[in-house]
């Protein structure tokens, strides 16, 4: 009988021999010597996110307990979508002014969602 910390400890014990027997060695026929599966795991992330992927979608696949410990761990991959997000915004704003001209005022009123300017006193 297998005691929690035993089991544990001939866990390690399996997965470090596989890594030494197999993992390391492929990894260097194929010229990438001291590749870890770690950072396998956080290419595919990196892949997944770059492409588009929902988070909800990468939690899963990375073990994580919440979409929450995802964006902690690979928020650093999200800051370019701050700036795609405020350009197509302002895409969507040039073609909802440009439709409005077109069709004489039978448009969206930008000036109501336009922030205000804020009134200190």
């Amino acid at each position: 009988m297998w005691t929690r910390r035993a089991s544990t400890a001939r866990r390690r014990h399996v997965l470090n021999n596989f890594r030494r027997r197999v993992f390391d060695r492929a990894a260097e026929s194929i010229g990438l010597a001291g590749l870890t599966p770690h950072e396998l795991r956080h290419t595919a992330a990196s892949l997944a996110v770059a492409e588009g992927a929902n988070i909800k979608a990468v939690q899963p696949m990375l073990g994580h307990a919440s979409a929450a410990m995802t964006l902690d761990v690979y928020a650093d991959l999200f800051e370019d979508d701050l700036d795609q997000v405020a350009d197509r915004l302002d895409r969507a704003a040039g073609r909802a002014a440009a439709d409005s001209v077109r069709t004489e005022g039978v448009g969206p009123d930008l000036d109501a969602v336009r922030p205000r300017p804020r009134q200190h006193g």
